[in-house]
């Protein structure tokens, strides 16, 4: 049984799809054994602790370097033996000790079908406001493992979800949550605790 560990900062709306996902017996082989988040306010704390799962708060204010609070978010997450990392809305940057130490070991879900719409400065609302202003037909989002460059990491699963006539980036960013992040998210963690994820030249192969 591998240990899921989730990184928040918000709301925690893609975590809950987690809890549920996993309450449902959808996530084969993991658990989710803590939520670690940024902000002491999230709400996905309160999400957790409604669901008797372990809390952390670590700030990036709260450490003087940056370096300082890589080490010390890379110690967390070992101390808590995390066998996959999630970043369910997690809005601090991670360093490259993190990365390197669990390397194609973090899972990140981006609101969008990456290449399109994503990279620095694209996050939130950002990406369907750009999707809308381009007008594309159809948008969507992607489970992918993070590296060091921002949302180039391997591609796990993606889930297409067309864009309606009169679309607001608030209306499609509902929509792409309902029908793609909170459906595809689980799945990838799920894929991972099962080991059917095989990694190549920055390119996954799903097993059967």
């Amino acid at each position: 049984m591998k240990n899921i560990v989730v990184l928040v900062s918000g709301g925690g709306t893609n975590l809950q799809a987690l809890i549920d996902a996993q309450n449902r017996g959808e996530i084969k082989n993991g658990k989710i054994t803590c939520v670690i988040s940024s902000n002491p306010n999230a709400y996905a704390l309160t999400r957790a602790q409604n669901n008797k799962i372990s809390t952390e708060v670590i700030r990036r204010k709260d450490f003087a370097e940056f370096d300082e609070y890589d080490n010390a978010l890379t110690e967390l997450l070992k101390s808590k033996n995390a066998d996959v990392v999630v970043l369910a809305g997690f809005m601090t940057i991670l360093g490259s000790k993190v990365i390197s130490a669990f390397e194609n070991k973090i899972i990140n879900i981006h609101p969008s079908l990456i290449p399109s719409f994503c990279g620095e400065g694209y996050y939130g609302l950002h990406v369907h406001e750009a999707a809308l202003k381009k007008g594309v037909k159809v948008t969507g989002a992607t489970a992918h493992f993070v590296n060091e460059v921002c949302d180039d990491g391997p591609i796990i699963i993606q889930k297409a979800v067309e864009i309606q006539n009169g679309d607001t980036p608030e209306i499609l960013q509902k929509r792409v949550m309902e029908q793609a992040e909170w459906k595809i998210l689980p799945k990838a963690v799920s894929l991972f605790c099962e080991d059917k994820i095989i990694v190549k030249d920055n390119k996954t192969e799903i097993l059967d």
